[in-house]
Parts: C-alpha cells; sequence; structure tokens
C-alpha cells in the first residue's frame, strides 16, 4: 500500500513549482497590475479574462466561475487528478524525489494512477524511437524520406517504429517493472487469447504529448500492404488521453502561437511538420476526431482570444475538404479571434505541397487565407447554378441563414452587400432585407451550460463590500491593519461567510500572526479553513486591493475605521432602543449609565469620522 506523501516535502512542492510558470503551461498569462496576472479561464468558456493568478501568495482565483486554489488544487483539477498524483507530478516537474513515511520511498510503486501511465508511455516512446533505426524499419525511414523529412526531423519530433511482432513492447515494458494492467489501461496493448499483446505493430509511430509534454498516446501509420488495419491508428480513450481535447504538436507550438497570436489547424501528423520545417510553427492537428469545442477551449487559453489574433484552417480543396471547413463554421464564432481558411487549389495538403513546390509554397498557403465566413458562404453558394433565376433565388435561401447567424451585426451587413454581389441579384435592399427577416426570428434558448458565468460571490451592498476590503486587507496585507482589526469582533460583520473568515482569522491569532502576508499567512488560514470558507479565502487573497501599491496604508487605514465607525453607529442604535423603553423617572440609575455610554459612544463615532475624513 502506498505510503503518505511526507509533509515536508509536500511543502517543498509548492514552494518550488511556481504558479505562474505552472499555470503558464496551460493559460497564455498577462500582466494585470499589483503583482498579479490574468488570463482567459481553463475551467470554464468566456469572452474576457477572469482568471487571476498572484505569484506572491501562491494562488490563483477566477472571478467568473469562482475556482480557485493553489499549484497543486490547480493540477489536480485541470488534469482530473488525486491529491498525491498532482503532488507526484508536480515533483516529477521540479526534480524532487519524494519521501513516504509507511515504508520509505519504493520507486515505482508509489505512485499514483496518472504518474503510472505517464511514465510507462514516456519509456514506450524511447521505445519506439530506439527502433526506427533498425533493419526491420526501413519501410518506415523510406516512408519518412519520401516525404522531405531527415533524421534529424524524425528526432525533434519523437518519431519512432513498432516492430512487427505481437509482444515486443509488452516485453520491454513489463521488463521495465510494469504490470499488464498498465499496459491496458494506457491503451499501449490489447487483450489476446495469450494475454497482452501490442496494439501497434509494424507501423510508423508519432508520441502525442500534451500541453506540457508529456507522452500520453501515440498515432501509428500503416506502412506493411498485409496490415488490414486502418491507414492511421490511435491510441484509444484511457485515463490520460482523450482525443476531443488532445491537439498533436500542442507542446511545440504553444509559445509561438502565444507569441505571434495565430493558430494554424491541419489535418494530420505529417503536415504538423511540414508546416514547423516551412517556418510556420504555430501549426496543430487533431488526432483522429473533427475539431470541435474542447479544442477551442484549448486554443483560446494560449491565444488569449480577445480579438487580436487569427485561427487558420488548412483543408483539401475536395468537396470532403470543404465540408470539414463548413463544420468548423459551425464553431467559429466560440473564438473572439478572426477565423480564416487556407485551400491549396490543386488538392496538395501541406506536407505534399513541401516536397512538391518547397517550404516557400507551404508559407504562401497560410498567408494567402481566405475569412471563414466568406470560405463557407461561397463554397455553399457554388451548389447552385446561378445564371437561373431561381437559381439565385434557391441560393439566397440556403444561404442566408449562414450569414443572418452572425453575431456581429455590422460584419453581418458587410457580407449581405457581399452576398448580393456574389449572387449577382444586384438589389442589396432586398438581399438585406431578407436576411434581416431570418435574424430576426426567435432562436432557441441556450442551455444553461452555455449562458456566461455569475459571479455569483459579488457582494450585493456597499456594507458588505466595505467589509470584503476589511477581510482582504487581513489576508493580503494584515500588517496594515494591526491589532484594531482583531478587536472589531465578529458582529462588525453582516454576512456569515464574513464573520467565519473574520473568526479564522482571529483563531489564527490575529493580524499580528500574519506581519507582512505572504504565502506562509494564507497557507496557515486555509489549513484551517472549512471546505465552504476556502473558496472565499482563495478569493481574497488574490483579488487586488482597491487601492495603488504607495497609498495602501492609508487605504486600509480608511477602510478599517469605516468599519468601526458603522459598527459604533450599530451600537448606538441598540442603545437608543433600549433606552426607549426605559423610564428615566423609575429607572433614573440605569437610564443615567445608558447616558453615559450613549456619550462616549457618540464622541467615538465623532472621532472615527474625523479619522475616516483624513485618510
Amino acid at each position: 500500500m502506498a505510503g503518505r506523501i511526507s509533509d515536508e516535502d509536500i511543502a517543498l512542492v509548492r514552494e518550488r513549482s511556481q504558479i505562474a510558470d505552472v499555470v503558464g503551461d496551460y493559460v497564455q498569462l498577462r500582466n494585470a497590475g499589483g503583482g498579479n496576472l490574468k488570463g482567459l479561464c481553463p475551467f470554464h468558456d468566456e469572452k474576457s479574462p477572469s482568471f487571476n493568478v498572484t505569484p506572491t501568495r501562491g494562488m490563483y482565483y477566477c472571478f467568473g466561475c469562482s475556482e480557485g486554489g493553489d499549484v497543486i488544487t490547480f493540477i489536480q483539477k485541470m488534469d482530473a487528478l488525486t491529491f498525491a498524483e498532482a503532488v507526484e507530478r508536480l515533483a516529477q516537474r521540479a526534480g524532487i524525489q519524494l519521501r513516504y513515511e509507511q515504508g520509505g520511498y519504493v520507486p515505482g510503486r508509489q505512485q499514483g494512477e496518472r504518474s503510472r501511465l505517464i511514465e510507462v508511455h514516456r519509456v514506450a516512446a524511447e521505445y519506439y524511437v530506439s527502433q526506427l533505426s533498425s533493419p526491420e524499419a526501413a519501410v518506415g525511414r523510406r516512408f519518412l524520406s519520401e516525404r522531405g523529412f531527415e533524421r534529424v526531423d524524425a528526432e525533434h519530433f519523437g518519431i519512432g517504429y513498432a516492430p512487427n511482432e505481437w509482444e515486443a513492447l509488452t516485453r520491454h515494458l513489463m521488463g521495465r517493472g510494469f504490470t499488464s494492467q498498465e499496459l491496458l489501461r494506457g491503451g499501449l496493448a490489447a487483450e489476446g487469447r495469450r494475454g497482452p499483446r501490442d496494439r501497434f505493430r509494424g507501423r510508423l509511430i508519432w508520441p502525442i504529448r500534451d500541453i506540457t509534454g508529456d507522452v500520453i498516446g501515440f498515432g501509428a501509420r500503416k506502412l506493411l500492404d498485409a496490415d488490414d488495419g486502418p491507414k492511421y491508428l490511435n491510441t484509444p480513450e484511457s485515463p490520460i488521453y482523450h482525443k476531443g481535447s488532445v491537439l498533436y504538436g500542442i507542446d511545440l507550438a504553444k509559445r509561438e502561437i502565444s507569441k505571434r497570436s495565430q493558430a494554424v489547424i491541419v489535418e494530420g501528423y505529417t503536415d504538423v511538420m511540414a508546416l514547423h520545417l516551412a517556418g510556420v510553427p504555430t501549426a496543430v492537428a487533431t488526432c483522429g476526431t473533427a475539431f470541435g469545442e474542447d479544442h477551442i477551449k484549448v486554443l483560446r487559453r494560449i491565444l488569449f482570444d480577445q480579438g487580436q489574433g487569427e485561427v487558420i484552417f488548412t483543408f483539401d480543396g475536395d468537396s470532403a475538404g470543404q465540408k470539414a471547413a463548413l463544420r468548423a463554421f459551425q464553431d467559429e464564432q466560440k473564438f473572439v479571434t478572426q477565423t480564416y481558411v487556407a485551400v491549396q487549389p490543386d488538392g496538395l495538403d501541406p506536407c505534399d505541397l513541401r516536397v512538391k513546390q518547397g517550404d516557400a509554397a507551404v508559407r504562401d498557403l497560410v498567408a494567402s487565407r481566405e475569412p471563414l465566413f466568406a470560405f463557407a458562404i461561397r463554397s455553399m453558394i457554388a451548389r447552385f447554378d446561378l445564371n437561373t433565376n431561381e437559381g439565385k433565388l434557391s441560393a439566397l435561401d440556403a444561404v442566408a441563414p449562414v450569414v443572418a447567424s452572425i453575431k456581429d451585426r455590422a460584419l453581418r451587413g458587410m457580407y449581405a452587400v457581399d452576398l448580393d454581389r456574389w449572387l449577382g441579384i444586384m438589389n442589396e435592399r432586398f438581399v438585406v432585407e431578407r436576411i434581416q427577416e431570418i435574424a430576426a426570428r426567435p432562436t432557441e434558448t441556450r442551455p444553461a451550460a452555455a449562458r456566461p458565468a455569475r459571479a455569483a460571490n459579488a457582494p450585493l451592498d456597499p456594507l458588505a463590500r466595505l467589509e470584503a476590503e476589511a477581510l482582504k486587507l487581513a489576508v493580503q496585507r494584515p500588517a496594515l491593519l494591526g491589532p484594531e482589526f482583531d478587536t472589531l469582533g465578529a458582529d462588525a460583520f453582516t454576512q456569515p461567510e464574513h464573520v467565519a473568515l473574520y473568526e479564522l482569522i482571529t483563531a489564527a491569532g490575529g493580524t499580528a500572526a500574519g506581519g507582512p502576508g505572504g504565502r506562509e499567512w494564507v497557507e496557515r488560514l486555509l489549513n484551517g479553513a472549512s471546505d465552504e470558507l476556502r473558496p472565499l479565502l482563495t478569493r481574497f487573497a488574490v483579488e487586488p486591493v482597491r487601492a495603488e501599491v504607495s497609498a495602501e496604508e492609508r487605504y486600509g487605514a480608511g477602510v478599517l475605521t469605516k468599519l468601526q465607525e458603522i459598527t459604533v453607529g450599530r451600537a448606538l442604535d441598540r442603545l437608543k432602543s433600549r433606552m426607549q423603553r426605559l423610564n428615566p423617572v423609575e429607572e433614573q440609575q440605569e437610564y443615567n449609565r445608558m447616558f453615559a455610554e450613549l456619550v462616549a459612544l457618540e464622541q467615538q463615532r465623532r472621532v472615527l469620522r474625523e479619522r475616516a475624513a483624513g485618510a
């Protein structure tokens, strides 16, 4: 049974795993001021960035969907890992050898399932690469050479060869300590009559890596005439490989996609290679499935999709390629950035184009891109005979819903004008009115999951906002508030979750224990927080303080003083209510005592108001 990872090692993993670097493998982050970074949330679909990372406290928080936590939580949620698996993955990334408290460290025996599957795929990838130089793999080397790829190119992309044997890889991996169950779970082997057998045999192998560079699957190309399987065979769905969200080449392309604000979508592994080698290092490909919504989410996070960049689809010029482009059109408006299509008129794919016409022709193909809207509309028009009025009207009726579906009203109007010209009707008003008529029709109600996420944790009134600011300062800059915050008392807060957080802070030693704040203070609070309170605490650790750094001390004093004034005001209201119920003659002693208290509270409120005005 696997032991428990030592607390010291967990702390070391947190310390050496810089959250900006780890999150940056999945999301493009930009400076948001105040030491914070911002990007598009990886946990929900959004048009404008609300995902914040605070490196100084090692925390992240999304103000759109309320997801938040530290670097371990992030890896847990992104890759569907247990806590231990996330720690193991970060430890491997940071080069830390973990110790386990029950029985010590035993390599290969005390790792989580995901870590084991990642490791077996890494070893398998190395094995396939070693086999590419074998005499049997000559057919694979010839395949690459005929497509313009040299040995150094194969090494760069990690291409290998699967021997044409039933159990070559299986024997190798089991000899390295992996179990047959791990091979079956990872899709490296299939169950045979006499036990597990290799899934890929006699094929050229491409390793498929996730965005962080870990091998999670393989794509295998048929080489032998005797192979009666499909031309390309991919790893099946597994705990680490989900083809609907995997993009081949994303590990190599992500930096350039972010830098150039461009992503080029191609249809095959060799096409990705051809584009990268031709000077277009932003190319990626889907793995045996159509480009879909989960692929869009991956690219939007890397592009920091704010309408500045471009996504370019390359399709064959045949009917199948046109259908693929029209499918892409259905998802186009989930991007904010501009979307294009690049089609080679002679039907050559990028790999063949590079072989026959060279690198410059591949770059020219990408440069000759056409807006996806225009391509989709013109492809539909091409189905009709525009030499007759009947054909023109039929084309208009077929294409009008497509134009009407364009969400941007200005762009919709411009394409309506273009449509009139492309159809040859020469009556813009007629075409525009037809499209407007269709656009005005009621659309189906969007499912709840597609609606913009509402920030359910947003304070509803000024007092709640004031309480939130005071607690935020206590979490981020406790020294700014000092002991006066600790003497406020839980009654100073009206929101139940604010009361709970205040009590947590005081139980942790108050602002005096927090000192200047930072990661250690936040971790102490998180360790004492309930599961219900943790999201609010995380949010307050990340959300920027509403003041410039140079004015934070004055701002903190102002927030604290205002909260104290409101607290005193509530005490005055309660005291006046009690006094109204007293008889000044019959209960003179009690009345006089309350009156003296009233005077003192009024004086205290006056002082606080003057202090607040100065702050």
